[in-house]
């Protein structure tokens, strides 16, 4: 009888539907282990094969977990709010809710069909009203703390889009990450959230989670901690100061400009009448830049003098103020002080425009380039000859007796810009009355929900659709007659996927966000699994309102996530054409295996690229689960390689697993679907060593996620199995639940016909026997002056003493060493005895 997946697959997704199998047991005697993935965005296009690897990986932690007897929470839902949606249905006048309720139908029987073992029982939508009263309830909260607010603040809009987007969201090249659409400057009404306020304690609590220190050290670099100096300058003919702030104090004799960014408010009024009309036109200019583009290191540097001079406090000198797009008034004070000798950047912009530059550390040519290395200090006074530490402590010093400078330190961490100009997102849930008064909505009267609403297109003028629903904005307070308008703009799409992973635990629960017993029993997740992608975004956001929900007693622990899983990316197959762009064209395979564009007729270059619809290089699971089951190609994304890995996708590695499958079935399965006859109840000790050693190495790598290693030594056993006439039944049956959290289909059916009831699911996980692991005899290596002159087996562990003695008297060595002094002998037990002559 052949394995039939589709039999199988169908019987035993039905089995754990109707028997809530993987229900949340939630006995508090046990303990806990919560696996937590990154749940997706349903977008239209469903699953390509990239989306399970991750969520295997979580599930087979998950089985492995509920077999060691631990209480397991696995839950999955959806992150529906988002631009996608809402520019599908503008394009095709679809209802966005519609539209996501139809993608998530298209995932959930997607992600089931792979046999996952979610409790859909907490299956989340974040566009479910339910779900975002609370998403609402911590806005409110954020803003009766301080945390919220409004500010006219220089924003990326995106003209295409209709919308505002955060600057995580702008792309390296000044494009927005959702579409690729230009990004202007403009200034706006916005609200804001103050994740300022925690940029210390998200830099020091990266110390309490297992994370990977690529993942710590990018949000370390988002954060930007700097401690340095505040300098007062003051402007030449005026009463007019500004502040700079610096990590070099000490090189202030060698600052010979200071550049302004040019949305500074000071640069009006210190402009000169001769400068006013160029100092206007760049400003306009670099209006039109997103701060990406603008801080760009390999850009042109570009500016304009404003006329004005500063007065540098250390030396009184004269330096001419200038504005330049690579200055931003976001960071630091808008202003800063250019060291030219010193300073790359500044020194290019130097000698752009003939500005003085003048060395303070000894070292280098800074007639060629900026030395950017440590030196003693020259032409400086009061600093010469000191080395940076000291230098630093005495201007420091200086400047506070003169009241002209303290130390401080600054952050790159920007307040996290939360409105969106767009229907399809959680209402802010905000009054602005008549008076001039705001007024967050009361926890009676959440959820605000989004009204029905047939056009949904962007306003262009910066206000959302919500804007012209006047029966929904517009309200009058019952008590006090007075009119208000609702908020207009809607949260970001990084809202309702901040604080999911609470919701998760008590997902029905009306009263609250989250029962506090349950939280303690669950938090942290003790592993999160997802893409590198959302190492900032996502990962900042979330840390910062658990952060904030600790602060107010709303949950127990400091941090979410204890352990963090990235893993790699599965690509898919593309080409490149003879100028090395990736290409989306149909193709032909020549004689000799090279590929020819349809359309062109150009020669291509397979290249493994990112699962793209554009590049008609996905790969949908639906097809393989069809022609080789959903264990097949959990089996095959498992073994392609580490899981931090990204490697391309190849069909013969899906033929190869689909095989090994066929191999297990055959070895347990005879041709009428009986359990074979060569598995017995005796044991003939001949599956001793390699099932133990499977047990233990399967059991580790799973544990430690190396998931195709625990692959490679199942694959030993079956080629062990397969060579012997009897099979011990009780090693067989460990096998199977080995086997099960990778093949869980397989698993069940294999466990079954052993003689099993009930299911493999919460049998407890086999365990393995140290003893049979001793190797009775091992190879060691015999050596003359490090020279390798035999190869022997000894019994294992035999004493140095017992081993030199063999050495002497092997035959190879005897023929080597006869007439020759020995003059040391080094022996290292269970590996090797050199002989030095």
């Amino acid at each position: 009888m052949n394995y039939n997946h589709k039999e199988i697959e169908k019987k035993w997704q039905e089995y754990w539907r109707e028997n809530k199998t993987f229900a949340t047991e939630e006995n508090w005697e046990k303990p806990k282990f919560y696996a937590l993935d990154m749940f997706p965005y349903p977008s239209g296009q469903g699953l390509h094969v990239g989306h399970p690897e991750g969520y295997t990986a979580t599930d087979i932690l998950s089985r492995l977990k509920r077999a060691q007897g631990y209480d397991v929470l696995h839950p999955m839902g959806w992150d529906a709010f988002g631009l996608p949606a809402e520019q599908y249905a503008i394009d095709t006048g679809n209802d966005p809710a519609k539209f996501t309720n139809k993608n998530i139908e298209t995932f959930r029987r997607q992600i089931d069909s792979l046999g996952f073992s979610y409790d859909w029982e907490r299956e989340l939508n974040t566009t479910d009203p339910k779900y975002y009263k609370w998403t609402q309830w911590i806005f409110t909260k954020l803003y009766e703390k301080g945390l919220a607010y409004e500010a006219e603040v220089a924003v990326n809009w995106v003209p295409a889009l209709g919308t505002v987007i955060a600057n995580e969201e702008v792309m390296p090249d000044g494009t927005s990450e959702r579409g690729g659409h230009p990004v202007v400057r403009k200034p706006m009404r916005q609200w804001m959230l103050k994740i300022t306020k925690y940029a210390e304690r998200l830099l020091e609590d990266l110390e309490l989670v297992d994370w990977p220190e690529s993942i710590k050290e990018m949000q370390r670099n988002w954060i930007g901690k700097s401690t340095g100096t505040n300098v007062a300058f003051k402007i030449k003919d005026s009463d007019l100061e500004f502040t700079v702030f610096t990590t070099r104090p000490d090189t202030l004799f060698g600052a010979t400009y200071v550049v302004f960014a040019p949305e500074l408010e000071l640069v009006q009024e210190i402009t000169t009448a001769e400068q006013r009309l160029a100092v206007e036109k760049y400003i306009l200019e670099a209006a039109l830049k997103s701060d990406l583009v603008r801080t760009n290191l390999a850009k042109e540097k570009t500016g304009v003098f404003t006329g004005s001079y500063a007065i540098n406090p250390v030396n009184g000198k004269q330096i001419p103020i200038w504005i330049s797009d690579y200055v931003l008034a976001s960071y630091g004070t808008g202003a800063i002080m250019a060291v030219p000798a010193h300073d790359t950047r500044d020194f290019e912009f130097a000698k752009q425009y003939g500005l003085e530059i003048i060395p303070v550390l000894e070292g280098g040519d800074i007639t060629k380039e900026a030395y950017v290395d440590d030196g003693v200090h020259i032409n400086s006074e009061f600093l010469n000859g000191l080395g940076k530490i000291e230098a630093i402590n005495k201007m420091n010093t200086w400047l506070i007796e003169k009241e002209v400078g303290e130390k401080r330190v600054s952050y790159r961490l920007r307040d996290w810009l939360f409105s969106r100009q767009r229907y399809w997102g959680e209402p802010i849930p905000v009054i602005h009355w008549e008076d001039g008064t705001t007024t967050a909505l009361s926890e009676s009267e959440l959820p605000l929900t989004l009204p029905k609403i047939s056009d949904i297109k962007p306003s262009g003028t910066g206000e959302s659709p919500l804007a012209n629903i006047a029966d929904w904005i517009e309200v009058v307070d019952q008590k006090t007659g007075m009119k208000g308008r609702r908020e207009t703009n809607t949260m970001p799409q990084w809202a309702g996927s901040s604080w999911y992973y609470l919701r998760y635990i008590d997902p029905k629960n009306q009263n609250s966000l989250a029962d506090f017993e349950k939280l303690k029993h669950w938090l942290p997740a003790d592993i999160y699994i997802g893409g590198a992608e959302h190492a900032v975004l996502h990962l900042l956001y979330a840390r910062f309102w658990h952060k904030f929900l600790y602060d107010i007693g709303v949950v127990p622990t400091k941090e979410p996530f204890q352990k963090l899983f990235n893993q790699g990316m599965i690509l898919g197959t593309s080409f490149r054409n003879a100028s090395g762009a990736l290409v989306a064209t149909n193709k032909v395979e020549g004689i000799d295996g090279s590929f020819f564009s349809v359309e062109t007729g150009e020669k291509l270059e397979q290249a493994p690229a990112k699962m793209s619809k554009s590049l008609k290089n996905v790969v949908n699971p639906d097809d393989v689960v069809e022609k080789y089951g959903a264990d097949t190609l959990r089996l095959y994304e498992m073994f392609m390689g580490p899981l931090d890995t990204s490697i391309p996708w190849n069909d013969d590695g899906l033929e190869g697993s689909r095989k090994f499958l066929d191999r297990v079935w055959r070895l347990f399965v005879d041709e009428n679907g009986q359990k074979r006859e060569v598995i017995t109840n005796v044991n003939d000790g001949m599956l001793d060593k390699v099932y133990n050693e499977t047990v233990k190495k399967v059991t580790e790598d799973f544990e430690n996620l190396h998931f195709n290693t625990a692959i490679s030594q199942l694959m030993i056993f079956v080629n062990t199995a397969n060579k012997l006439k009897k099979l011990y039944s009780k090693y067989m049956t460990g096998f199977v639940q080995l086997l099960a959290p990778i093949t869980p289909h397989l698993g069940e059916e294999l466990w079954e016909i052993m003689g099993n009831k009930g299911g493999i699911s919460y049998i407890d996980w086999p365990n393995y026997d140290e003893e049979a692991l001793v190797e009775e005899s091992i190879e060691v290596v015999f050596q003359v002056n490090g020279k390798i002159r035999a190869k022997v087996q000894v019994a294992s562990d035999l004493s140095k003493e017992e081993l030199e003695k063999r050495a002497l008297v092997q035959k190879e060595i005897v023929n080597i060493i006869e007439g020759k002094t020995v003059r040391k002998v080094i022996v290292v037990p269970n590996k090797l005895v050199n002989i030095v002559v």
